[in-house]
């Protein structure tokens, strides 16, 4: 309880926030808006330097900045949904998001959050994540991880499910179509496999990540997220 209470408030901080930049950047829509304002804007949800604390959020610190270019421009073309982001993108002119991706891309990526039932996160998309089970012990999280990493590594052998590492990398660090993973908020992942799998996100490139996600239970992509929230880059 004491857990969803503090993410609520910081929830209500974070529509506060929001609430606060829309007023000021509809004052000032007319002239060009400093990088510096908008980091504010974005800062919100994910912090100014990208690395997001509420586990729902994503991390954008070290993202590619043509893949999170792309994403910013799907949210704006309505090909990608999500209740703050459709609120935010109206707000940002597309000329803007070359240079809001370049920032992000170059921020050092921080240890991502963990949540404390990565069973259970509230999806950032249109769609709830899968619940299958209650808070955990340092025991299961390190059971679960184990064979987060062998689906990520090797893929799920049952149902032809492909490993993660094959496009994102073994490391996680990703390239210009597939995103960095290492160290990405737990919920956040979870969140969007769900979202893949369900069709409630749809602008993955030739519809990879859907049949990907359609071939993993809601176990499997927990312990896949488990063993993301771990992964670092190789150095």
């Amino acid at each position: 309880m004491k857990y969803k209470n503090k993410h609520i408030g910081m929830h209500l901080r974070t529509w506060g926030v929001l609430l606060s930049m829309l007023f000021m950047s509809a004052a000032v829509q007319a002239d060009p808006v400093p990088l510096e304002e908008r980091l504010l804007l974005c800062g919100g949800c994910h912090n100014p330097d990208g690395n997001s604390v509420i586990p729902e959020n994503p991390k954008l610190a070290g993202l590619n900045a043509k893949y999170l270019q792309r994403q910013l421009e799907d949210f704006k073309a309505a090909k990608r949904s999500n209740p703050i982001m459709d609120t935010i993108i109206p707000m940002v002119d597309e000329s803007e998001f070359k240079a809001l991706a370049k920032y992000f891309s170059e921020q050092k990526r921080l240890a991502g959050v963990l949540a404390a039932d990565p069973a259970t996160p509230a999806a950032t998309d249109a769609q709830s994540a899968p619940a299958a089970a209650g808070a955990m012990s340092v025991q299961a999280r390190t059971e679960l991880a184990a064979k987060g990493q062998q689906i990520y590594l090797e893929g799920v052998l049952a149902t032809a499910a492909p490993a993660c590492g094959g496009c994102h990398g073994e490391d996680g660090s990703g390239n210009d179509k597939f995103p960095r993973l290492n160290g990405q908020n737990q919920a956040y992942v979870i969140a969007q496999l769900t979202n893949f799998r369900s069709g409630a996100r749809t602008n993955d490139p030739k519809g990879v990540m859907r049949a990907v996600a359609k071939r993993l239970t809601d176990e499997e992509m927990a312990a896949v997220a488990e063993y993301i929230f771990t992964l670092k880059e190789a150095e």
